[in-house]
């Protein structure tokens, strides 16, 4: 039977990956975190480990108890208030790297039997954010976009310490990563649930605050773990690179009456702002919210984590054209044999339901 560690299991990818594993055949599962995880699974099949992977020595004695990991997911990330700002520091940059090293290092030493490791990367790794204008759409056999990203950092020191240690490894490049999973740095999810609680308690319409229309993709966070495990075995995933999306497109524009209707509120006209100030000026309102309601999360800046910034950058409320699309090519994947895809309209559906049976909306 395979060991998977699961780096980072609180987190939108690494909450998904610790449910799947946990409900899947042949794997005993660790998860490694600060905090206690909160899976949709049944905990007795798990084991918790914690650890600030920022710290080398809480690594090295966790460390020594994971002899017997043989596969491990790196889903952990470390971002700054904000989010923009910390994509473009060098120090953020040499953290995230830290990070995997401090965990690599130690483990190595101790796991004898390690077969494979899965990175996780991004649509960053285009270089959109840095100013590249990324083609339509994205390939991964592109050359690398050269400009500073931890992305590359990691993949590098992955790669050495592969071939030194005698394990293989694939990446994952996933497009806007979709979940129910709360506090998480980057899911949209959070915020559209907030935005749309608060109108309610305001007597507001569920208003669209982004601007023009722009073209995207999501991917469903459990989509990625049905992925992660495939690749954990699969030949044809070794040293490789693969996008990763739900396999269509979207707006969020066009999704907007599809969460209205989730919410069970009503569309109003559209209402450009940012989403992140709009959110941060009515913590009194959510917290009377949950109160009322029992919601397991009282605090709304513990709610949101960073989505709520992250939601700003994808509906771009000053945008008033159509802006040079960053959409994701996964004909590699499928053709390496991992197909499975999803309706993003119905992922987001059945999200908004699953934040109210884990209590985090009413």
């Amino acid at each position: 039977m395979n060991t998977v560690l699961i780096a980072g299991a609180t987190g939108l990818i690494g909450e998904a990956a610790l449910t799947h594993f946990a409900k899947a055949d042949n794997w005993k599962v660790i998860a490694l975190s600060r905090r206690k995880p909160e899976p949709v699974c049944d905990p007795a099949n798990f084991r918790h480990i914690t650890v600030d992977l920022c710290d080398l020595s809480s690594c090295r004695s966790a460390c020594a108890e994971l002899g017997a990991v043989t596969h491990i997911i790196y889903a952990a990330v470390a971002e700054q208030a904000g989010l923009v700002s910390g994509w473009h520091d060098t120090e953020q940059m040499q953290l995230n790297l830290s990070m995997l090293q401090n965990l690599l290092e130690p483990l190595r030493a101790t796991a004898a039997n390690l077969q494979h490791v899965s990175l996780l990367q991004g649509a960053k790794a285009y270089g959109a954010h840095a100013g590249q204008i990324p083609p339509v759409p994205a390939r991964e056999s592109a050359p690398r976009v050269q400009h500073d990203n931890f992305y590359w950092l990691q993949e590098d020191y992955l790669k050495t310490i592969a071939e030194e240690a005698g394990f293989t490894w694939t990446i994952l490049r996933p497009q806007v990563v979709v979940g129910s999973t709360s506090g998480a740095a980057m899911n949209p999810m959070l915020a559209f649930a907030a935005y749309a609680e608060i109108r309610r308690a305001e007597n507001k319409p569920f208003s669209f605050p982004g601007g023009a229309l722009q073209l995207a993709e999501t991917v469903d966070a459990e989509l990625i773990a049905e992925a992660l495990e495939w690749a954990a075995t699969a030949t044809a995933a070794r040293e490789q690179t693969f996008n990763i999306t739900n396999g269509d497109v979207c707006a969020w524009r066009e999704l907007w009456p599809a969460l209205a209707a989730a919410f069970n509120i009503e569309v109003g006209p559209d209402e450009p702002m940012s989403l992140a100030a709009y959110l941060v000026e009515r913590q009194d309102i959510w917290e009377h919210l949950a109160q009322k309601n029992d919601l397991r999360i009282s605090n709304l800046k513990n709610f949101l984590g960073e989505s709520h910034h992250y939601a700003d950058i994808l509906l771009r409320a000053n945008s008033t054209a159509l802006q040079h699309p960053m959409l994701l090519s996964t004909i590699k994947l499928r053709q390496a044999g991992f197909t499975a895809c999803r309706d993003s309209e119905a992922v987001l559906t059945r999200l908004i339901a699953e934040m109210k049976t884990r209590r985090f909306i009413p």
